[in-house]
């Protein structure tokens, strides 16, 4: 049943991002933040393309790239075959890789091959354990153990599981457990969402469990309410299609919180990724554009779309004047129409001394 569930999910993601995505004949482009998120254009700021450096630092550690495959599948021979055409495209490129919930390995150890190619096809890449926060601190261990991960990834997911027809009720206990996992396992822990995004709030919560770092993973990408509300034998939970906080809104919100940022979520392009970092993220990751460009074209165009990003990404960075990832975050950004409101709303960044104004 996990397995077919898992099967399921990548069916009806791919054809979120190949369908869900496209406006209606003369209707409006479905609306992402990330737009409303603009670079105060300086014709003199920029720089030499050699000068540029993509690397940056996360967990102590650094990353050729600020740019990561985030967490998808696993738990099935067809997700099993995902995993690991995602950890070839990783090792190509030099992207540090999250795999999927690997909770069905937790339930059957057998399923434990649709997640170790991840580590066999990336052997020296940083990969990322990922569980939810029902895991034990000692199932935690044996999922970092079985990949040899550099971080474990905690998925907290509530909006999905309310949706999910066989989702958990029960989520008070919820803090307890990732502490507990937090100070169990000897690699770095990362809290990220799955499309609802992370509050200032929460992360800072986070940051008093003992976790090193949280992927704000907002609204804009693939919507897992959406998916979950097409599984059920009534779809009656549309209203909640689109809930929750967009990354750059999370972003904000979370800024100077107590824990570096890692960003996903709505990511379509190299210029939401250049907006992302100057928000303040370390590193920002993609899963929907991937997963399509994977099913529809196979590893080759895999590879081919992260280079030709990671290449634009350069070029935005020359043209802009930030020689690192985190130069980014010194480049004046405009914030415009919802974006800019709910900044108001919060009494978020209002001047221009971060490099954000409103």
């Amino acid at each position: 049943m996990t397995g077919d569930r898992k099967d399921d999910h990548v069916r009806l993601a791919h054809a979120q991002h190949t369908t869900g995505t496209e406006p209606p004949p003369g209707g409006p482009p479905t609306p992402n933040q990330f737009d409303e998120v603009r670079f105060v254009h300086h014709a003199l700021a920029g720089t030499d393309r050699e000068k540029i450096s993509l690397a940056t630092r996360f967990a102590g550690v650094e990353w050729p790239v600020p740019l990561y495959i985030n967490a998808m599948t696993g738990g099935s021979p067809r997700t099993g075959e995902i995993n690991r055409d995602l950890a070839v495209a990783a090792r190509e490129t030099g992207l540090p890789i999250a795999t999927g919930s690997m909770s069905p390995y937790l339930k059957d150890p057998g399923t434990a091959s649709t997640f170790t190619p991840v580590r066999r096809e990336h052997p020296d890449g940083f990969v990322l354990a990922n569980l939810n926060a029902e895991a034990t601190p000692e199932q935690a261990r044996r999922a970092v153990g079985l990949l040899d991960a550099n971080a474990l990834q905690i998925h907290i997911n509530t909006v999905q599981e309310t949706v999910m027809p066989e989702g958990d009720r029960s989520f008070a206990h919820w803090a307890t457990g990732i502490e507990r996992i937090a100070a169990a396992v000897d690699v770095p822990v990362v809290v990220k969402e799955v499309g609802f995004g992370l509050s200032g709030r929460t992360v800072r919560e986070l940051a008093s469990l003992g976790v090193r770092a949280a992927d704000v993973a907002g609204s804009g990408g693939t919507d897992f309410a959406r998916i979950e509300n097409g599984r059920r034998n009534r779809p009656d939970y549309a209203y909640l299609e689109g809930w929750g906080l967009s990354t750059p809104a999370a972003l904000l919100d979370a800024r100077d919180c107590g824990l570096p940022l890692l960003a996903s979520g709505g990511v379509r392009n190299p210029l939401d990724i250049t907006r992302a970092l100057a928000l303040g993220a370390r590193a920002v990751g993609a899963s929907g554009p991937f997963l399509t460009t994977l099913l529809d074209g196979g590893v080759d165009a895999l590879v081919r779309h992260i280079t030709t990003w990671l290449d634009h990404l350069t070029s935005l960075m020359t043209l802009l004047g930030a020689h690192s990832p985190d130069a980014l975050a010194d480049c004046d950004v405009l914030l415009t129409g919802s974006l800019r409101a709910f900044s108001l709303d919060r009494d978020l960044v209002t001047t221009a001394e971060k490099g954000v104004t409103v």
